[in-house]
């Protein structure tokens, strides 16, 4: 099927602000790619792209004073088919990890392992190993955590999510990865576009969703701690340690966010 997904973002500045955006969807999607999703700009500005260290793709710009708008639209053919499932799939001892995933076991910015360690062993360390540990981490973080808008707060680490037992999929997703690296498992944040294709309605307003990504059997799963579901026509924005390292806009000065839109869609 054919999938037409983009976003509208409307600010406001006061004085002219350089941007980095993180708006495209990441190039293991471009084999699936029917229009790409070009950013675009009113007024135009020059974007200059480039790579982050985790491989992300990354538009650097400056926005005049005034009102600022950003936007993509693409359309992507999607197989219609959930994401991966595999039961079988292991857990690797720490020596056999490869080096680039050594850094997805460590602490970061929102994942405060050394404050979660102790209550992982406690809550996890008798689950059986691989596959279905990790189960046993986002069952229970989606039992733990209650979702709701209202609760978003930016500056909430996992340990946090775990005291107050509220949050949005962001919070869901640092928790769930903290609770993984304690217990040896490499796991990294993810961003990007989430359908509701295949759901029950009523559906809740398109946004931009996280989730994680864990290393077992020698590769990388998609695992979802707030939906805890395998979901069909996702699509990877970026990928890094937490939240902190996927901005979807990091403006340098004061502004206002105005309008806000994100689409996922079946397009005929």
């Amino acid at each position: 099927m054919r999938i037409s997904l983009g976003c509208r973002l409307d600010f406001k500045f006061p004085k002219s602000t350089p941007i980095i955006a993180m708006l495209n969807v990441d190039a293991t999607h471009y084999c699936d790619l029917e229009q790409l999703d070009f950013l675009t700009t009113t007024p135009c500005v020059p974007i200059e792209s480039y790579k982050d260290v985790f491989g992300n793709w990354c538009s650097r710009l400056t926005a005049p004073a005034g009102a600022f708008r950003m936007a993509t639209q693409g359309i992507f053919v999607d197989h219609g088919k959930k994401d991966r499932f595999f039961p079988a799939a292991y857990q690797h001892s720490v020596q056999d990890l490869p080096s680039d995933a050594l850094v997805f076991l460590l602490g970061s910015r929102y994942c405060d392992t050394d404050l979660l360690s102790q209550e992982s062993w406690r809550l996890f360390g008798e689950t059986k190993t691989g596959w279905a540990r990790v189960q046993a981490i986002c069952d229970y973080v989606h039992q733990q955590v209650t979702f709701g808008y209202e609760h978003a707060r930016a500056t909430r680490t996992a340990s946090e999510t775990l005291t107050e037992g509220r949050g949005v999929c962001r919070d869901f997703t640092h928790l769930a990865i903290s609770f993984c690296r304690c217990m040896n498992i490499p796991a990294r944040y993810c961003t990007g576009y989430l359908s509701d294709i295949g759901e029950p309605e009523p559906h809740t307003p398109c946004d931009f969703a996280a989730w994680m990504e864990v290393f077992l059997a020698n590769r990388w799963w998609i695992f979802d701690p707030r939906n805890n579901q395998r979901r069909i026509a996702r699509f990877l924005i970026g990928r890094g340690r937490d939240a902190a390292d996927v901005p979807l806009t990091q403006t340098f000065g004061e502004n206002t966010l105005g309008n806000f839109e994100v689409w996922t869609e079946i397009s005929n």
